[in-house]
């Protein structure tokens, strides 16, 4: 599962990510395209309830399915943050990919591994497959 900011412009970043996943191989849950989850249209939550419950459950059941979140960073998110918080409750691995300085302790944190680039990434994800954490083919 690839988390990062939807709502603020990060949308094509995940999905590049999710393509950089799946062309080496990996086998990956993807919460925004397989049950039509990207919002990154709407720009104002505070009269959409409903639709912030069915957002939130929706993501929160992925993150229980994933072994392995990679987190991208760029644009700060609530969601996001939250995601990481619950994954590290739950035993999950969580990997930051921080290709830019992060001025805050708080990604780092909750994060098992931090990445500087797409081909560390790959190789801690590749690791991580041949211990049986994550799936590789």
């Amino acid at each position: 599962m690839v988390l990062g900011s939807i709502g603020y412009g990060g949308i094509d970043n995940i999905r590049r990510v999710y393509s950089l996943l799946r062309e080496d191989e990996f086998s990956i849950l993807n919460h925004v395209e397989e049950e039509h989850m990207d919002y990154s249209s709407m720009d104002d939550f505070r009269d959409q309830k409903e639709l912030s419950k069915k957002i939130v459950e929706h993501d929160l059941k992925y993150v229980q399915k994933a072994d392995v979140l990679v987190v991208l960073t760029g644009t700060p998110s609530y969601g996001t943050a939250i995601e990481m918080y619950v994954a590290r409750n739950l035993g999950k691995k969580v990997i930051l990919l921080a290709e830019n300085p992060i001025p805050t302790p708080w990604p780092i944190y909750f994060s098992d591994y931090v990445v500087k680039t797409e081909e560390e990434l790959l190789n801690i994800l590749r690791r991580l497959g041949k211990e049986g954490v994550i799936q590789h083919s």
